[in-house]
């Protein structure tokens, strides 16, 4: 597939012309924080940013969103049919969606998160700048050569724009007839994810991501679980922002006149108190160490023994939420692999 390359401005007019055909969410500032929002205009953009302070994964299996509505009558499906871009991706965050996709597609399908799939058209956006605590370059995740439908790339005053996919070639239809990058923009590409490997490592990883499942083998009874849980707030707020985090609770609501209602997914957390709570009474991880094991376990084991893909990308988004600074995974797995030296 051909590469295009696109001075800022054209940039911008392309942007504005998907705005009059879909709903287009981009990353935008607030403040100094950046999120995924609707887009009015392109040059809300900033595809310079750092880290958005929750995972686009949102657009894709919302925090709540009804699932069915139901009424003396019957009930009914909600299944969501509208079409949108997603514009500003990281690729540390399109590997985790691209582990969503695997996840929500085995067993019983979910049609609700693959409808919203299928509804999305995903730009990608190369890194830029470095948040403060992303070590996706240990991950392997601080680019992605295969992945999302359009790939935008900086490159000095420029951008350089790829389609993936055939949705991706539609996106880029009407920009068709914009200049083809040349050979050396191609290897200025080369070395953007190059230094971009090395750049978003602010954590280094002293074990390789392939040996977490087997360091975690051994190490179920290590001290540092009840040793960092005895300042865990049960707060949740790891599992909120991680880009791989998929669980979620089910809940019914009813109309006050109880003819009518709605059934609704929310997320859930595995670090909540009540999370592994069933009825009865009985809570499968009651203590805090057992809950903030599992997730560690989560993340470098249990995934990989089902998909052979570790769930972390590396973003950091939970070193940065944590308040008591116990959420980091690099210096979780640096310190049991210390252990087995």
């Amino acid at each position: 597939m051909s590469i295009k390359k696109l001075e800022p401005a054209a940039l911008n007019r392309w942007v504005d012309g998907m705005l009059k055909k879909q709903k287009v969410y981009g990353i935008q500032a607030r403040g100094d924080r950046f999120v995924f929002d609707q887009l009015d205009q392109a040059d809300q953009l900033r595809l310079d940013y750092d880290v958005s302070v929750t995972a686009p994964k949102a657009f894709l299996q919302p925090p709540c969103e009804t699932l069915l509505k139901f009424s003396e009558k019957g009930f009914e499906s909600v299944i969501e049919s509208e079409p949108f871009v997603l514009f500003g991706v990281h690729p540390y965050d399109m590997a985790a969606i691209m582990q969503m996709d695997v996840v929500f597609s085995e067993g019983n399908a979910d049609v609700h998160y693959l409808q919203r799939r299928k509804n999305a058209t995903i730009v990608v956006c190369d890194v830029q700048n470095a948040s403060e605590n992303v070590f996706a370059g240990c991950m392997g995740t601080a680019v992605l050569e295969s992945g999302g439908d359009v790939l935008v790339s900086r490159i000095g005053s420029d951008y350089l724009v790829e389609a993936r996919t055939e949705k991706g070639k539609v996106l880029m239809a009407e920009i068709a007839n914009a200049p083809i990058a040349g050979a050396r923009d191609v290897e200025h590409r080369k070395e953007l994810w190059e230094k971009n490997r090395k750049l978003l490592r602010r954590h280094e990883l002293k074990v390789k991501p392939e040996a977490l499942p087997a360091l975690l083998e051994k190490s179920y009874d290590h001290p540092v679980w009840e040793e960092k849980a005895h300042r865990c707030f049960s707060c949740g707020s790891c599992n909120l922002v991680c880009p791989t985090c998929y669980c979620f609770n089910v809940r019914d609501t009813v109309s006050y006149n109880l003819k009518e209602g709605e059934r609704e997914r929310v997320w859930d957390g595995c670090m909540l108190t009540e999370f592994a709570l069933v009825a009865g009474g009985h809570n499968f991880r009651k203590k805090k160490a057992e809950r903030y094991r599992h997730r560690y376990y989560r993340k470098g084991k249990y995934l990989h023994d089902m998909h052979k893909q570790i769930a972390c990308v590396g973003c950091g988004r939970c070193i940065t939420a944590c308040v008591t600074k116990i959420a980091n995974p690099v210096e979780i797995y640096n310190r049991l692999a210390e252990g087995q030296k």
